[in-house]
């Protein structure tokens, strides 16, 4: 069994619920096609409005803009401030019990995000621009907090797949990526990751994917 120091956590769809689910929530109480924002989204996926975004190429402002003309590209009207506004997912506590479960055991705990900067003092993890409410700001800021490391694409530039904030990642932590588990809701974003040495777990659901990691690091978790 592989020995591994240190387990990475998307954050969104990870440590909280996935906004899918309230993409999902929108589309059906607007009339739209289900899953018509990721496609949207997973559209020309390394140079759309999501991309540009997520990189800090674009501001809220011209997101807001470049979103709507895809959206009305792809048939529908939707603004990108409308998609900001769902992205603030539900803190899952039982990923908050493996997060302190690991750290306890001595494993180092980081995260790799793809986020957006929504407001002008949002830049760190917590995104609390994202936020519905400054009680959800800081409940996510102390989420943050447990990690030893953020890494967010907003500040960095680069974002998942892009094997650079892998390699970033682990060159931050000091180790080597066979010493390292991540966890992501997207196939996508854990190919590199693998194809790296990494051990990856996709998250589709919480006690799943806390009985996957469990497996791979070799003992029960909470």
């Amino acid at each position: 069994m592989a020995k591994y120091e240190a387990v990475i956590f998307d954050f969104g769809g990870v440590v909280t619920s996935s906004p899918f689910e309230a993409f999902n929530r929108y589309e059906a109480a607007h009339h739209l096609p289900e899953n018509f924002i990721r496609t949207v989204n997973a559209t020309n996926p390394d140079a759309n409005a999501w991309a540009l975004f997520e990189r800090s190429d674009i501001d809220a402002t011209a997101f807001d803009g470049a979103f709507r003309d895809e959206a009305r590209a792809a048939g529908h009207d939707v603004g990108g401030a409308d998609v900001l506004a769902l992205l603030a997912g539900d803190v899952r506590p039982e990923m908050i019990a493996v997060l302190d479960s690991i750290k306890a055991r001595g494993y180092r705990i980081a995260c790799i995000t793809n986020n957006v900067k929504t407001t002008a003092d949002s830049a760190d993890g917590a995104n609390p621009g994202m936020a519905r409410s400054a009680d959800k700001a800081a409940e996510i800021a102390a989420v943050m907090s447990r990690f030893e490391m953020v890494i967010e694409s907003s500040v960095e530039g680069v974002r998942k797949p892009d094997p650079t904030i892998y390699q970033l990642a682990c060159t931050r932590l000091g180790l080597a990526p066979e010493t390292c588990v991540f966890l992501d809701d997207l196939g996508i974003n854990l190919k590199p990751a693998r194809a790296m040495g990494m051990g990856t777990v996709k998250v589709v659901s919480a006690a799943q994917a806390i009985a996957d990691l469990g497996q791979l690091l070799g003992h029960e978790l909470p």
